[in-house]
């Protein structure tokens, strides 16, 4: 750890933050690790007074799904995970335990994963036990190596930083859920370095899985044809094609079938029985969605016709930024915030990305620009702000919706405050590089 005595690279208020961060992040996960380990102490949940954030299971999806698609049933049958109910009455799970049965609403190769986990764990709570610590190390191991690749005096600072992500509310929050979305942007990012570094083989693997899991990876596929990173994208590729094979002998056609169907529905959100539910829409942070949140609030009646043409909107605007990025990106401690600003990008065009894992890219996203300036008391100042903001999360049955998706609009602007800024700074790398030069 040699890198942390970089000079330069730390001040007595980024030691201090550091420390406080770092105990409130190893108290926060010691007490849910408990939750985890014995789904009947839900008083180390994070919420214990919440029914919605003890009972609600992500993990429970994977789990279902992996059992169901090795019995030749499709996945995406919605009686696989909900009891039946009206059209537009909010859905009523199935239970797993305790747990309710969340719906599954991804790619067949992701399948590969829970499937191999319950080789080993055939349990659900020993399964949900080894999710938890599966998911926790990947992102762990990817906050650090991904920092130490930043170089001094950037990657020290980085490191300092590292516990904004570990004790913030929405990530441990999605830990408790077992929401793969940590573990696909964790990956990611992974993958790009791997990539950087021209381990082509292990580096395309790992983005194949991504993207064949959570599809919004794919945009990093654009950042690497921008910068005509040929090998990379041969290898990606490759392994793709291999994944896709795997999973067909392992589950067969009829999920890619179902998948084919249920893409549409995805695109738009239709497919997504939260949007049944009013305090889901209020705490859902997607952009194509907005009008859902509007429509909580009281103002306009926009549906899925609106979600449509705004998620195509979104998506040229979002190729659009990640060739900008892609042209200009520039600097060891810079590459690493340009891929994660494409993520944190791309994941704002999912039609559904509740608060509760949707902060994930962006604080470790403010975390690592705050580690490329130097560590003024201003800076740490309004990294800390930021951070409290994202942290203003609340579980959907505490309140209304209405004042929930009042509440909620605070973490959202600053979500998008982090992400210009972030942009902002990669594009200008390249000016910043030539005057270097």
């Amino acid at each position: 750890m040699s890198i942390l005595v970089t000079e330069g690279a730390r001040s007595r208020a980024l030691l201090i933050l550091s420390g406080l961060l770092m105990v409130l992040a190893l108290v926060q996960i010691g007490r849910l690790s408990m939750f985890m380990g014995d789904a009947s102490r839900t008083d180390c949940s994070l919420f214990p007074s919440s029914d919605w954030e003890t009972s609600h299971s992500c993990v429970s999806a994977y789990y279902v799904a992996g059992q169901v698609a090795g019995q030749g049933r499709s996945v995406y049958d919605d009686s696989n995970y909900s009891l039946p109910s009206a059209p537009d009455e909010p859905r009523k799970a199935r239970m797993l335990g305790s747990f309710k049965v969340d719906v599954y609403e991804y790619p067949p190769p992701f399948l590969l994963l829970p499937r191999v986990l319950q080789l080993l764990t055939p349990e659900f709570l020993n399964f949900r036990r080894a999710w938890f610590v599966l998911n926790a190390l990947i992102v762990l191991v990817a906050v650090v190596v991904v920092a130490r690749s930043m170089g001094k005096p950037a990657g020290a600072r980085a490191l300092l930083l590292a516990p904004l992500v570990f004790a913030a509310l929405p990530m441990l929050s999605a830990l408790q859920k077992g929401n793969i979305q940590l573990v696909v942007v964790a990956l990611s990012m992974l993958a790009m370095l791997m990539l950087e570094r021209r381990h082509y083989a292990s580096g395309g693997l790992v983005l194949a899985f991504a993207t064949a899991s959570k599809l919004y990876p794919g945009l990093l596929i654009v950042y690497l044809l921008v910068r005509r990173d040929w090998r990379a994208l041969a290898w990606t590729a490759g392994w793709g094609a291999v994944l896709t094979v795997i999973t067909l002998a392992d589950v067969g056609w009829v999920q890619f079938q179902g998948f084919f169907e249920h893409v549409p529905g995805l695109l738009s959100g239709e497919a997504f029985p939260a949007f049944r539910n009013p305090g889901a829409m209020a705490v859902n942070f997607s952009l194509p969605n907005i009008g859902f949140k509007l429509k909580v609030l009281g103002i306009g009646d926009l549906g899925f016709g609106t979600a449509k043409v705004l998620g195509w909107i979104y998506t040229l605007v979002a190729v659009w930024a990640t060739v900008a990025i892609a042209r200009r990106a520039q600097g060891r401690s810079v590459l690493p915030l340009a891929w994660l600003a494409i993520i944190a990008i791309a994941t704002l065009r999912s039609p559904f990305l509740p608060s509760a894992y949707a902060a994930f890219p962006f604080i470790w996203l403010l975390s690592l620009l705050a580690a490329n300036h130097a560590t003024r008391l201003r800076v740490l100042a309004l990294t800390t702000l930021g951070w409290i903001a994202m942290n203003i999360y609340l579980p959907v049955d505490w309140m209304s919706p209405r004042p929930l998706a009042v509440i909620c609009l605070i973490p959202h602007a600053v979500t998008i405050a982090i992400l210009v800024w972030a942009v902002r700074y990669v594009l200008a790398s390249e000016k910043s590089a030539e005057r270097r030069g």
